[in-house]
């Protein structure tokens, strides 16, 4: 049996392959954030298709820390019996669950939010809402770390098999760790040391919360891909060392941030119209004309996070690593495992086309994913519509 399908451990949680669902943004949920029967089944099906480990989308900590209207939520007590909902049906089905707990920070709108956008910094305002962020008051801090430690609770009292906080991608965590959205100069900024403080102290808090055999994971950006440098390299393999030395189960690498380099989280084609045709009439100019420039400059590399991971696994033997970011052929997951860059693979793009993906692997009948990288499944996203396959080539 090929090492992808052997068993593995996170912590003292045991998963039956080296296979992960990466977070994935499904615009299920309702309004008031509440688990969806669309939601619960999707995990469902996902996870009678063998998948070892899933990690849902996203979910806030508080209402100033939700980045979209239909986004699960976890943020208060009502929600865990939804929640529990999920849980159950992959516990049911053989698989195991791990809930990522996010704040949007300044990526999100006033209008979906509740009020003006948080940040570690004000200045600047973004290229896709225009946000000019109110800058962080030690109390919103300290709230908002207690709010990820609630949640990781709600978590634990919903079933969960663990929690995994949100580092990437250009969320709160992320730009407190980012020298591009960081401009603090107090104890939460200024240096890595205090730009590392808000992932720490989000951390012992979930620590503090939650039994100790409760697996605790982090992503992290390994490139912020920002106007200005933000986290790099380098930057990155030193976290991932404070990360190790702090106790983590686990941690998995991805890049790219959502308002300045959606493309570089989901590299392959770039469906423009797919893309523009949600936007009001007088983004929709400027909007072709952005993305046209990035057509070509984003095509998939198989694998375009493998260099952090290597870098990572150099300094950091033993930290358990999983790695997303476009794998499509099953003898190169296969590598990837054997030679011991990463000990997970994780994908997000080819379970919205297959959800029995790695039974289909385990199985012989495909040695490769069918997700052509088309994009055209993150434009629903982008236009407010459940995630699903619209690839119909």
């Amino acid at each position: 049996m090929p090492k992808l399908f052997e068993n593995a451990n996170i912590g003292k949680m045991e998963l039956k392959n080296r296979f992960v669902h990466s977070a994935t943004y499904e615009v299920m949920a309702k309004e008031t954030g509440e688990v969806t029967d669309e939601l619960v089944s999707r995990y469902r099906l996902i996870a009678k298709g063998d998948t070892g480990l899933i990690i849902p989308g996203y979910m806030y900590v508080l209402p100033s820390g939700r980045a979209f209207k239909p986004q699960t939520g976890i943020h208060k007590d009502d929600l865990i019996p939804g929640l529990k909902k999920i849980s159950d049906a992959v516990h049911k089905e053989g698989g195991k669950i791990v809930f990522q707990l996010v704040h949007a920070g300044r990526q999100t709108k006033k209008d979906v939010a509740g009020e003006t956008p948080l940040g570690p910094s004000s200045s600047g305002r973004d290229t896709v809402y225009f946000v000019k962020p109110k800058k962080m008051s030690e109390e919103d801090i300290r709230t908002v770390i207690q709010a990820f430690g609630k949640a990781a609770l709600r978590a634990v009292e919903a079933g969960a098999d663990g929690v995994q906080i949100h580092a990437a991608h250009g969320y709160l965590v992320n730009q407190f760790l980012s020298p591009f959205f960081n401009k603090r100069k107090d104890s939460w900024g200024g240096s890595d040391e205090n730009r590392f403080k808000f992932l720490k102290e989000v951390f012992l808090e979930i620590k503090r919360s939650v039994p100790d055999d409760l697996p605790v994971m982090v992503k992290l950006n390994t490139r912020d891909y920002t106007p200005k440098e933000g986290i790099t390299l380098p930057l990155a393999v030193k976290y991932a060392q404070w990360l190790a030395e702090l106790g983590i189960d686990a941690l998995e690498v991805s890049c790219g941030t959502a308002f300045y380099s959606f493309m570089n989280e989901c590299r392959g084609e770039v469906p423009i119209d797919e893309f523009v045709s949600g936007l009001p009439w007088w983004q929709k100019p400027i909007g072709k004309i952005m993305l046209n420039k990035m057509k070509g400059n984003f095509d998939l590399e198989e694998g375009y996070n493998l260099e952090a991971a290597e870098l990572i696994r150099k300094v950091q033997k033993d930290l358990v690593l999983m790695v997303v970011g476009g794998f499509r052929r099953m003898t190169h997951m296969q590598d990837v495992v054997d030679r011991g860059i990463a000990d997970f693979i994780s994908m997000s793009r080819p379970f919205i086309r297959e959800p029995f993906i790695v039974k289909k692997f385990k199985e012989g009948k495909a040695d490769r994913v069918a997700c052509v990288s088309c994009n055209k499944c993150v434009s629903a996203l982008l236009n407010n519509h459940p995630v699903r396959c619209l690839y119909n080539g």
